[in-house]
């Protein structure tokens, strides 16, 4: 696909050529998209760029004092089946596992509480199962939504700012913020509703109270059970998950070059039948020419390159902010602890922690148990949008604050053998009141500029399945099928996170 190739020859129908821009998940799955080729539309060469000398984006595998783990994320949602199907298409299906455990708690009030059962995303339908995470007083406000007058919605509404007024504040800063911070590292009172939890957002407009409109979600769930775990692992991380989907796509012909940073994609000037109609220009001064293109990059990095090409989506695309974050991975002597049970616990940020959330995953994955039975390796998060001072701190004080909480937590007092930070600078994309808008004005842009079209965490969910899903949409596009995008509209519930990768 470099400027100096030429197809197959002089009057002969050449390989339709695609670059795509971008290795984590969200490309990788778009190149084993455009090789797997249902419709039998030609032959295709496809090529990914990674400007990184890694592939996988946020998905990252490796080891703690010789445990293998997850530095990234660590699970998928199981109950869409664009990640769990791509992993068993290119053979990982023998290594797909559940969690062990998926009891788990919050640290709030100074105390380790079940997380209560029967809410969406935090939201409850009703006050059973909140004493204790709530106040009394607060108990008696989430009661007093059947009692108010329906709250305008309009076009989008921020997460927070919706719950509060409905149910008071309490279940927001208890509850709605240490799940969404889990998936966002955001803010929920400014992470939209419309796109962090859309059949919330649609129930909503349907019912006069928020209650009720939880317990339609709950009620249809109940009318249509969905048989197998929630969400899904793969033994020895979901990290490895990228590697298998690189392999996949170079067994079916195509090229992955690492280490090539595109800088410049400009559209051919006159292209025809015999010329491609885009080329990009690396920053190690290599040239590519492609008849169609997917950009499958963070915001910022595909704002960039989208200056020349489409100076509107570009713009629209720097006004996506994201969230940095932190993981501490550290592994224990498993006979100096003794962690209470389950797969671990949340932190709201209200209570004033270091620590946003803390998973004990030698509990939660089995296989990391079983291979490492000394050690108990245990994850905690530190950093989410608007509150990233702790993130300045060097990796020596993350972890022992992250010892610190864990210790008032859990009573920890051990030290562990090993410990590893691993930093995610503008790692997760954030979801504002207005995002949807936003990513469909980037996407009317840019369908006036034949065989180009994004992908990744910034548009349609940050989880791995969303991404996922997003790349296939994006290549169905590149092929004239526009099915999948009009079902993830018309299903919003496909939008539900889990895990985070680009």
């Amino acid at each position: 696909m470099r400027e100096t190739d030429t197809g197959t020859g002089t009057g002969t129908a050449r390989d339709r050529r695609v670059l795509v821009i971008g290795g984590g998940i969200a490309g990788l799955a778009a190149a084993h998209r455009l090789l797997d080729d249902p419709t039998g539309a030609g032959r295709v060469e496809v090529t990914v760029l990674e400007a990184s000398d890694r592939l996988g984006g946020k998905l990252r595998a490796g080891e703690i004092a010789g445990a293998r783990v997850d530095l990234g994320a660590e699970s998928m949602l199981a109950r869409r089946p664009e990640a769990v199907g791509l992993a068993r298409e290119v053979g990982l299906a023998d290594r797909l596992q559940p969690p062990s455990t998926a009891t788990a708690s919050l640290w709030t009030r100074s105390t380790l509480r079940p997380m209560p059962k029967g809410h969406v995303m935090g939201v409850p339908g009703t006050v059973d199962a909140l004493a204790g995470v709530l106040s009394e007083e607060g108990l008696r406000r989430v009661a007093q939504d059947d009692d108010l007058p329906p709250t305008e919605i309009g076009d989008d509404i921020a997460v927070g700012e919706y719950v509060a007024a409905r149910l008071g504040r309490e279940v927001v800063d208890r509850l709605v913020e240490p799940l969404l911070g889990g998936v966002y590292a955001g803010d929920a009172y400014r992470i939209s509703l419309r796109s962090a939890v859309p059949q919330l957002f649609e129930e909503a407009r349907r019912h006069p109270t928020l209650t009720a409109a939880v317990r339609a979600i709950q009620a249809r769930t109940a009318d249509n059970p969905q048989v197998g775990p929630v969400f899904m692992g793969i033994e020895g991380g979901i990290g490895t998950l990228p590697a298998a989907v690189a392999d996949a796509v170079r067994a079916k012909g195509g090229t992955i070059v690492t280490g090539e940073r595109a800088s410049t994609l400009r559209a051919n000037g006159t292209p025809s039948a015999a010329e491609p109609v885009w080329r990009v220009v690396t920053e190690q001064g290599r040239t590519y020419a492609a008849d169609q293109v997917v950009v499958a990059l963070p915001a910022p990095a595909a704002a960039s390159l989208l200056r020349t090409a489409s100076p509107m989506a570009s713009q629209e695309l720097r006004g996506i902010e994201y969230a940095s974050m932190a993981l501490i991975t550290m592994a224990f002597r498993a006979s100096e602890t003794r962690f209470p049970e389950g797969s671990g616990f949340l932190v709201p940020p209200v209570d004033g922690h270091t620590i946003k959330a803390a998973t004990f995953a030698s509990r939660k994955w089995g296989w990391i148990g079983a291979e490492n039975p000394d050690l108990f390796v245990v994850r905690t998060s530190v950093g989410r949008y608007g509150d990233e001072k702790d993130l300045a701190r060097d990796d020596a004080e993350l972890i022992e604050a992250s010892r610190h909480d864990l210790g008032a937590a859990t009573g920890l007092s051990a030290a562990p053998v090993a410990a590893h930070v691993t930093r995610w600078q503008d790692g997760l994309p954030q979801y504002p009141v207005g995002h949807s808008a936003r990513v469909a004005r980037v996407r009317e842009h840019l369908a006036h500029l034949p065989g180009l079209t994004v992908c990744g965490a910034a548009y349609d969910g940050v989880g791995i399945p969303a991404c996922i899903a997003g790349a296939y949409a994006a290549v169905d596009e590149l092929r004239g099928d526009h099915r999948v995008r009009a079902d993830l509209k018309a299903n919003p519930v496909q939008s539900l996170h889990g895990g985070a990768g680009e």
